[in-house]
């Protein structure tokens, strides 16, 4: 990669410059295309979550069929107002106009660029998460004042919020220097004490808001900027107030930027969780949608890409440039000497939250399309797995088999919940269940639990449809008795074993099940729910490299698929030699 040279940096395709001293981009320039194409060639080394992203950005492009397009003269026009009327506010470069890298085009165009028939913008949220010093401060500040006045809104009320009042000036003081700095800016806007006023122009403010402020009610918002929310302590109710004040309005954005952060179990996680559950959906049909939200998580794909300089672009697409590479260097050879350094370095610079988990395997590890028809296959035997459920979670049943001289593992599943729930978590979570019980991949138990009952039938029906017997079955010990002694009564008293839920008992055969899935051993029948609940899976690793699964703070997720299949698994791991005699 060539970071020198600006063909990469800054794209190809340069602005014209009139009399004037304006910019102005050719009417069908696409920022998006040309970094997209950049990251296919390995030009921009970017983060696997980048690149599925503008992926998806590029095939929204071509895709003549949604009611949203892309429009280039909506893209550029926000490119034109940073680069003409939008200055440095300090260093070396103070005063000077800004002139965009080509990732940041690409950014502003995604966000203002999908429009309806219309005119209304498709993107109501756009996050970005970038590693420190790459320039989020200023792009937000550019967003900010464009909603302000570039964006045809009468009466716009722009707001950059946080927790704390110091937090909410950083974007909002950026933004009142760029205005000081811009001779056209200051004849539309006032720069006061407290507030940028466009009243003259437009109606318009532009106000540093803090959650204890009293006055966070009522407002009527256009334009919402949550810089480094990830040091917000108690972000929900702030989040949820500006949330419910842009709904009066027709093209709002909500815009966060931030770094990673030490804070957990917050809004920060909530919202990466999120931008992790949409960026793979958009590979699944039956994923998690959220068509109008974008995500841009620029970072390390793996904690240990530390040490490997090729790699630090992936969380600093403005490294060399934006970002100095040397004081950086400096940084990574200092921690490589000083372990106790390695932690904040990782988490500030190449956004690795500090968490007490890790992630297990990565989309395209567990990914596998391959289908199986049971019918056909008509195994003999096969090993069992139960994760039962509380009243909120799913609840997963698994039957694993082999065939002879085949070293594939077929994976059989079923899944329930409760009836009573079904609405409020297609709402609340935005996860596809009613489409997966239309499949028949998700059965509904009445009322507002799962009964146990529906689960034992769910085997007894395998087992006599196809004629499958199922010697071994493993289960959580925190199962419920009952149930394990209705299985004990139609299978047999030895079939049903207990899997203590420790890293003791599952660190080797979990090892062994990321080892299969990693080589497309593990055949799950491409089942939308199971390679979610993998996708979930996040792994504790205790002092002595054990590990055992877990699933996070959030409670959209679920990794009940991947539990009942581990079961099964480890069960499988206990008998494997008498299993294959049998088959």
């Amino acid at each position: 990669m060539i970071r020198n040279n600006p063909d990469i940096i800054y794209g190809k395709i340069k602005p014209t410059v009139d009399a004037k001293g304006l910019r102005h981009y050719p009417k069908d320039y696409n920022p998006i295309i040309e970094y997209y194409e950049q990251i296919k060639k390995k030009q921009a080394i970017v983060s696997i979550k980048i690149e599925k992203t503008y992926k998806k950005i590029v095939n929204d492009i071509k895709n003549s069929k949604s009611e949203w397009y892309y429009s280039t003269a909506r893209a550029n026009h926000i490119l034109e107002f940073a680069e003409n009327y939008c200055r440095h506010s300090k260093g070396k470069q103070g005063g000077k106009r800004i002139t965009l890298e080509l990732w940041e085009k690409a950014f502003l165009a995604t966000i203002f660029g999908f429009i309806n028939i219309e005119g209304i913008r498709k993107y109501q949220r756009a996050v970005l998460i970038v590693g420190k010093k790459n320039g989020k401060s200023l792009l937000a500040s550019i967003i900010g004042l464009y909603l302000q006045i570039g964006d045809n809104e009468s009466g716009p009320e722009i707001y950059a919020v946080a927790t704390k009042k110091d937090q909410a000036k950083i974007i909002w003081q950026e933004a009142k220097s760029m205005v000081r700095k811009s001779p056209t800016l200051k004849k539309r806007i006032k720069a006061l004490t407290h507030e940028l006023d466009s009243r003259e122009y437009n109606d318009g403010v532009f106000r540093p808001l803090a959650s204890d402020s009293d006055t966070l009610d009522g407002l009527n918002v256009h334009g919402v900027l949550m810089d480094e929310f990830h040091q917000w302590k108690h972000g929900r109710p702030l989040y949820d107030i500006m949330a419910d004040g842009i709904t009066a309005r027709e093209q709002p954005l909500i815009f966060m930027c931030s770094t990673a952060g030490t804070i957990r179990e917050d809004i920060y996680d909530e919202i990466y969780e999120e931008a992790e559950l949409t960026i793979n959906g958009y590979d699944l049909e039956d994923g998690f949608k959220d068509e109008r939200s974008i995500y841009f998580v620029y970072e390390l794909d793996k904690k240990s890409e530390w040490e490997d300089e090729k790699c630090w672009y992936k969380a600093n697409p403005g490294l060399g440039t934006i970002k100095n590479l040397v004081t950086l260097r400096d940084k990574v050879n200092r921690a490589k000497k000083n372990s106790n350094l390695v932690k904040n370095l990782v988490c500030k610079e190449f956004n690795i939250r500090e968490t007490s988990t890790e992630a297990w395997l990565s989309y395209d590890e567990l990914n596998n399309p391959a289908k199986f028809d049971i019918s056909l296959l008509k195994p003999d035997y096969g090993i069992g797995g139960s994760d039962l459920s509380s009243t909120t979670d799913l609840t997963c049943g698994t039957i694993i088999f082999m065939l002879p001289e085949d070293k594939t593992i077929y994976v059989e599943q079923m899944y329930w919940m409760p009836e009573d729930l079904l609405d409020i978590k297609i709402k609340e979570d935005h996860i596809p269940y009613d489409k997966w019980v239309e499949q028949g991949l998700l059965r509904l138990c009445e009322g507002n639990k799962v009964h146990y009952r529906d689960v034992k039938e769910w085997f007894v029906e395998i087992t006599e449809k196809h004629d499958l017997y199922i010697p071994y079955h493993g289960y959580d010990a925190w199962s419920a008795t009952y149930y394990v002694e209705d299985m004990r009564n139609y299978y047999g008293k030895n079939g049903m074993e207990s899997v203590i839920q420790g890293s003791k008992t599952l660190s080797s055969p979990m090892k062994s099940l990321g080892a299969d899935l990693k080589a497309k051993r593990i055949n799950y029948n491409n089942n939308p729910i199971t390679k979610w609940c993998l996708s979930n899976t996040t792994v504790v690793i205790d002092k002595n490299n054990n590990i055992q699964p877990a699933k996070g703070a959030s409670s959209k997720k679920r990794i009940d698929g991947m539990a009942s299949l581990l079961n099964a698994y480890v069960v499988l791991e206990r008998h494997y030699d008498e299993y294959i005699n049998l088959i």
